[in-house]
C-alpha cells in the first residue's frame, strides 16, 4: 500500500522519522509553511525559511527515498503584524512560481483579526493570479465561526472553491464544508486534533468524496505514521484497499494536482536514492554509511 501525507512539517523532524515513513509505505509529502513556534521578526528570516522548504527539505526528503513538495504562504499566527505581513506579501509571488509549489497555505485565521482577513484575502487573489489551489488552516479556538468565517472570505474574493482545501476539520466543521464544493481535510494528530477512529467514523458517515487525510506532524506532539495508521483502522472497518488508497493517496494528489506540478504518475515513480550526493556542499548523513540504489 502506498501513501500520501499531504500535510506535513518536515523541517520539525528528524531523519529516522523520513526512514519510518518510508518503511510505513510514505512515498510522497507536502509541507505547507507555517509557524515555527517562535513569531519571525525579520523578512530575511521568512526568505531563509521558504528557500530552505524549495531547497534543502526537498533534497533531505528524496535521499530516503520520498517526494516532497510543499505549499507557500504566510500563516495565520504570523499575520498580525502588519508592516512585517506586508514585506512578506510583497516576495510571495515568486516563490509562488517555483517547481514543486504546488499551492499557497497554509493561510487562514487564528484569532480572525481584520488584520488576519486582509492577509487572507490577498493571499487569495494571489492563488486566483498564479492559478493555484489553496490550502485553509481553520483555528483552533471558535472553530465553528473561524470555519464559517473562511467560507464567507473565499466567496467574498471569488475563488473557486473546488481549488480550496479546508483544512483541520471535525466531527462539528465538516457539515459546513460539505454544503461546499470545497474539498475536507483533516489532521489525525494526538490529543488535540482526529484520531484514527474518529476519522474512520467520518468516512463511514459521509464517504470518500473529496476526504482527505494527514498528520500535521510537526515540532509538537505529533505522529508522522498518523496516515498509514489510519489506513489500518479503515482496513479493520471493512473499507477496502481502493477505498484507502482513494483517500489516502488519490484524493491528495488529485487535489494538488490542480496546480499543474505533480501527479501521481510522479509520485508513483520510485526515487532511486544515492546517498553520497550533497545540497550545496552538505550532507543529509550524520554518520551512517551512505545507502546507493542500484
Amino acid at each position: 500500500m502506498r501513501y500520501f501525507d499531504p500535510h506535513i512539517h518536515m523541517i520539525s523532524r528528524t531523519t529516522d522519522d523520513y526512514e519510518h515513513m518510508r518503511d510505513a509505505g510514505i512515498v510522497g509529502v507536502i509541507e505547507p509553511a507555517f509557524w515555527q513556534g517562535q513569531a519571525r521578526t525579520h523578512l530575511g528570516t521568512f526568505i531563509d525559511y521558504f528557500d530552505a522548504l524549495i531547497g534543502w527539505e526537498r533534497f533531505r526528503a528524496s535521499q530516503f527515498g520520498i517526494h516532497h513538495f510543499c505549499t507557500m504562504g504566510l500563516n495565520p499566527k504570523e499575520a498580525n503584524d502588519p508592516e512585517l505581513a506586508e514585506e512578506v506579501l510583497a516576495i510571495l509571488p515568486r516563490y509562488l512560481q517555483k517547481e514543486g509549489v504546488v499551492a499557497v497555505g497554509e493561510i487562514g485565521y487564528d484569532d480572525i483579526t481584520a488584520q488576519e482577513h486582509h492577509v487572507l484575502c490577498c493571499q487569495l487573489e494571489m492563488a486566483k493570479t498564479h492559478g493555484l489551489p489553496v490550502l485553509i488552516h481553520t483555528p483552533h479556538r471558535d472553530k465553528i465561526g473561524g470555519t464559517k468565517r473562511t467560507i464567507e472570505a473565499i466567496r467574498e474574493v471569488g475563488m473557486t472553491e473546488s481549488m480550496v482545501v479546508i483544512d483541520h476539520l471535525n466531527e462539528l466543521t465538516l457539515p459546513l464544508v460539505m454544503e461546499t464544493d470545497c474539498w475536507r481535510g483533516h489532521s489525525v494528530y494526538p490529543n488535540t486534533k482526529m484520531s484514527e477512529s474518529r476519522m474512520v467514523a467520518l468516512l463511514t458517515e459521509y464517504g470518500t468524496e473529496k476526504m482527505i487525510v494527514n498528520s500535521a506532524a510537526d515540532w509538537g506532539k505529533s505522529d508522522p505514521l498518523k496516515v498509514p495508521k489510519t489506513g489500518n483502522k479503515m482496513r479493520e472497518a471493512g473499507f477496502s484497499d481502493a477505498d484507502i488508497t482513494q483517500v489516502l493517496f488519490n484524493n491528495p494528489i488529485d487535489f494538488f494536482a490542480q496546480s499543474g506540478r505533480i501527479s501521481k504518475e510522479e509520485v508513483n515513480r520510485p526515487i532511486k536514492v544515492d546517498q553520497t550526493q550533497l545540497w550545496q556542499e552538505n550532507s543529509a548523513l550524520r554518520g551512517q554509511s551512505p545507502v546507493i540504489e542500484r
